[in-house]
């Protein structure tokens, strides 16, 4: 499996991005998939995530603002992230896995700088 996250950039805070990863490669063993966020110097941290069955959760500091979703094909998943704050600043990874919580694959990662 294979992932390539994208549509990072430069925003001001109050604005909005959407992320994409694409997905590629035995689609059919990935059963959930998340996105987690990073800054320097610390762990990454879960933002979404979605799994097959259409279960979704959101830790509180981002729900409201970022929503996950996925083609029916599940060949992509993105975020939606309005409301950006300084704080959402850092590198989004997209991760796929068989199981929640178990996400054997990652992407690159994107970088998300917001502004103040």
């Amino acid at each position: 499996v294979q992932l390539q996250a994208s549509g990072g950039g430069l925003v001001q805070a109050g604005g909005s991005l959407r992320l994409s990863c694409a997905v590629s490669g035995s689609i059919s063993s990935i059963n959930a998939m998340a996105w987690y966020h990073q800054t320097p110097g610390e762990l990454r941290n879960l933002v979404a995530f979605i799994t097959r069955v259409g279960n979704i959760n959101y830790p509180d500091r981002v729900k409201g603002r970022f929503t996950i979703s996925r083609d029916n094909n599940w060949n992509t998943v993105y975020l939606q992230m309005n409301s950006l704050k300084p704080e959402d600043t850092g590198v989004y990874y997209c991760a796929a896995g068989p199981v929640l919580g178990s996400f054997d694959f990652w992407g690159q990662g994107t970088l998300v700088t917001v502004s103040s």
